[in-house]
């Protein structure tokens, strides 16, 4: 190994040997092309502290954790897998003699569910920390944990090229912080000096690389969002001359290692290269022969919405640290350019930083994890930033839903049978299901696919509404990958529809790997074992259950299984209701239009309807035959105002959808009285049938109550909210208005009534009053505090005093009326009417009414309801 100060970073070695020595844990702070990558984890290799055990360093990408080892390797004049290994998913070089492992971020989460001790492990490097991925923060929390827990001599070191070193040393126990300078030559920034309107920024891009091969030495390494964009740049960039010798090298996560190895390598003498890369280069690994970097301004990241559970990839502008990062791979060898693609002007208004993963993604993976750590609450560990709770609630729901964790929120055996696979929870439950349908082929190839971009689309399929690629069927998908060729020869065949056929081998290659890992999993643990009925979506009919005679017909249920929230119920103006109640719709008509029912694999969080890009036909029957214990069964027995009458039905649900909704035939009795006097509530009492009789022994009793408390309150205020007590007894059998004019109102009245409050309801609160002429006046008790009756004048003749009702306490209200019954007098007191009012009222009416009678003296005339007094 080389003693000399070859890197910056050689400089502060002994200064972060002498800070690891005496302190677990330390923070590494240096810019890129410092060497802090390759030249710490040898330089630490031979401390006291260090032998005999292993040296962890973790990457955030493969591409960067193989060109590390590699390095490393070549350092030591090893080749890989000696001293210097890597480990990562499907892809692992290590030995027995292995002391350097550069591992992956999901691989330190394996390694120390494994072994929470990390027993055989010296220390664990963080690399390229500022990137906050998810993993790293879950594993640097777990390291915490363990370091406090089980190994306290586990040393921890963070390295960083931007890091806010304050906070992560604060949460590493105030760790020491070591800096170190970069060794980046100079690099000049040219940016746009405007934003053209009349064409893409992909044009412009493209320009912008013809111009830098014309004009600068070197190669020349371009930064673009995605691999739709590489594409597109690409075929821009082929219809330009760019001069002999130059070769295109696109650089992203979906190649091959040996592609991604290609498109660093150095390029041939006599010959550049232009690599169209994503963000995999802006950190971690050096491209070598880069002089110019064109950066597009540009990244795609993924956003997670607790409040739809969908994640959506999002197209951001770069941040400040970002593009500084991007920048400096144009120093890297000699002085170089970075031409910007946007204006100082818009990088006055860049974010300084970008969101860290775990504020934006799905939390359901990491949930799954900390289930299989025993960390059932996020705050038992120690974050720099903690998960949202919001987000982390709606990732347990889901592994509730799917099994993984029981009633109480512990993981479930059959759980973690899901996290021993180390596949996102979804697309593990699937697989898991499969096996007790005999569908595992199948589930492997979806998963397979689902882990991969769209292939379709991202090879420009879906351009055109005829293109298959336009069409979000999954089963296309299927049929591609199966029709295509797995040599690796010419492109795809015809029938595989479209796509780069390196492509489909990568996605035919992982569905063999997880077929294979599904298969030992089972060897080893049995069959899938489904949770009690009922506790989530995919209650399987268990192993044995025969397989379809078209397997591509069961996309739609094993997709079920992955992704039980995104079932979904076509509307009648042919958009989508989800189970969760949100709308989600086709982007143009196409076969899957038509479909009853579909599973939205993937979906835009966007607008009242979230757009479909990826889905899957599902079976009615399917839904009731796989999905039994999620299904919820119920009867209702509602008032509808509409019809003035009880409905009951019997309804099947998943959710938000209504699977089935027919008429009951046989509800139950009690139901639907509750209803019918729900629906009385809600109309009110003139629902029931109120005759005259009805009405008065109401107000009646109301009268006799507000004199005596101890008689019961017939308000209508009071009935209603008593309908269960005085009236429930008498409808049995009804369900509608019509049915209630059958009622009789007396009689339930008086039911609740003694003989002897019968009796005193007749002496203090009579229906009629019989006046001195003979006749029987109705009794008015509409207002309860003035009882009246309405009588002739000459019919109380004779009569002295007020009659009174209620134990002689109320006044009868006596409306004294004309021969023509007309009002003459309102009085309470009749004795004073007599005295007073009578004689001006007798000269009125006696010259209206010259025929009738009119006596002098009406204490002592006859009373009489005719012209005269009978002689």
């Amino acid at each position: 190994m080389q003693s000399s100060f070859d890197f910056p970073i050689d400089q502060v070695i002994d200064q972060l040997k002498g800070a690891l020595e005496f302190r677990m844990n330390a923070v590494l702070a240096a810019p890129p092309g410092a060497g802090k990558t390759t030249r710490v984890p040898l330089a630490l290799l031979q401390e006291p502290w260090a032998r005999n055990k292993r040296i962890l360093l973790l990457e955030p990408r493969r591409i960067a954790a193989r060109s590390a080892a590699r390095f490393m390797a070549r350092q030591l004049g090893e080749p890989v897998g000696q001293t210097v290994g890597y480990r990562m998913r499907y892809d692992t070089r290590v030995g027995p003699a292995t002391r350097i492992e550069v591992i992956t971020e999901g691989v330190l989460t394996r390694l120390l569910q494994e072994d929470p001790a990390l027993e055989d492990v010296a220390i664990v490097l963080f690399d390229e920390f500022h990137e906050r991925s998810l993993q790293a923060d879950l594993g640097l929390a777990l390291c915490l944990q363990a370091q406090s827990l089980f190994r306290p001599e586990l040393r921890l070191l963070v390295m960083s090229a931007t890091l806010d070193t304050e906070r992560i040393a604060k949460l590493l126990d105030d760790a020491p912080v070591v800096s170190s300078e970069g060794r980046n030559f100079p690099v000049e920034i040219r940016h746009a000096a405007s934003r053209r309107r009349d064409d893409r920024w992909e044009t412009q891009a493209a320009r912008t690389i013809a111009e830098a091969l014309a004009q600068e030495a070197g190669d020349v390494l371009v930064f673009l969002p995605g691999l739709g964009e590489i594409r597109r740049v690409s075929r821009l960039l082929a219809g330009l001359r760019l001069g002999p010798g130059v070769r295109l090298s696109p650089l992203h996560g979906s190649l091959t290692p040996e592609e991604q190895d290609q498109a660093i390598a150095p390029s041939a003498p006599g010959t550049r290269k232009v690599v169209l890369a994503t963000s995999i280069a802006e950190t971690s690994l050096t491209v070598e022969g880069v002089r110019t970097v064109v950066d597009c301004g540009f990244s795609r990241v993924p956003r997670f919405s607790p409040r739809t559970g969908l994640t959506r990839l999002e197209t951001v502008p770069v941040t400040l640290d970002s593009a500084v990062q991007r920048s400096g791979r144009a120093g890297r060898v000699a002085p170089g350019v970075c031409y910007r693609l946007w204006t100082p002007e818009e990088e006055r208004q860049l974010a300084a930083h970008g969101v860290p993963e775990i504020a934006a993604a799905d939390l359901a993976p990491l949930a799954l994890e900390l289930a299989a750590w025993g960390a059932a609450d996020p705050a038992e560990l120690r974050w720099l930033d903690p998960p949202p709770a919001a987000a982390y609630r709606q990732a347990r729901e889901l592994l509730a839903q799917l099994g993984a964790l029981d009633a109480a929120g512990a993981m479930t055996p059959y759980g973690r049978r899901m996290a021993a696979l180390g596949l996102p929870p979804r697309l593990a439950h699937m697989l898991l299901q499969a096996e007790g349908i005999g569908l595992q082929q199948l589930a492997c190839e979806l998963a397979a696919l689902l882990g991969e971009r769209d292939p379709l689309r991202a090879s420009g399929a879906a351009a055109g509404s005829a293109s298959a690629g336009a069409d979000a069927d999954v089963r296309l998908r299927v049929e591609a990958l199966r029709a295509a060729p797995r040599g690796g020869g010419a492109g795809a065949s015809a029938s595989a529809g479209a796509g780069d056929p390196t492509v489909w081998r990568r996605i035919a290659e992982e569905a063999a790997r997880l077929a294979r890992t599904l298969a030992g999993a089972a060897h080893g643990g049995g069959a899938a074992e489904p949770a009690a009925a009922g506790s989530r979506p995919a209650d399987g009919p268990g192993a044995g259950a025969a397989p379809r005679a078209s397997d591509l017909a069961a996309c739609g249920v094993l997709l079920a299984f992955a992704y039980p929230d995104r079932i979904a119920q076509r509307r009648p103006d042919g958009r989508f209701l989800l189970r969760s109640g949100r709308g989600a719709a086709f982007a143009h008509v196409q076969p899957l239009s038509q479909a009853d029912y579909i599973v939205a694999v993937d979906l835009e969080d966007q607008g009242a309807d979230g757009r479909i890009n990826l889905a899957a036909a599902l079976e009615p029957a399917d839904l009731e035959r796989y999905l039994q214990g999620s299904i919820e069964r119920e009867t209702s027995v509602e008032w509808d105002r509409e019809a003035l009458s009880v409905k009951a039905r019997k309804r099947t649900r998943l959710g938000a959808i209504v699977l089935q909704d027919v008429p009951d035939p046989k509800p139950d009795p009690g139901a639907v009285t509750t209803a019918l006097l729900s629906g009385i509530e809600v109309e009110g009492l003139d629902m029931l049938p109120w005759s005259r009789p009805a009405r008065q022994l109401q107000e009646r009793l109301v009268f006799l109550h507000r004199l005596n408390p101890a008689w019961a309150d017939r308000s209508e205020a009071h009935l209603l909210q008593t309908l269960e007590e005085w009236l429930a007894p008498y409808v049995d059998g009804m369900k509608s208005r019509a049915d209630l004019q059958r009622l009789n109102l007396v009689s339930i009245l008086l039911d609740a009534l003694s003989w002897n409050e019968r009796r005193e309801l007749d002496e203090e609160a009579p229906t009629h009053y019989t006046v001195p002429s003979g006749s029987r006046v109705p009794i008015d008790y509409s207002d309860p505090e003035a009882p009246a009756i309405a009588v002739r004048l000459q019919e109380m003749f004779g009569l002295m005093e007020t009659p009174r009702l209620g134990w002689g306490r109320v006044p009868l209200t006596l409306h004294l009326l004309s021969p023509a019954s007309r009002p003459v007098q309102v009085t309470r007191d009749l004795a004073n009417f007599w005295r007073e009012t009578y004689f001006d009222i007798k000269k009125d009416l006696k010259g209206r009414y010259p025929k009738h009678y009119w006596p002098e003296d009406p204490f002592q005339a006859v009373p009489t309801n005719r012209v005269r007094p009978r002689p």
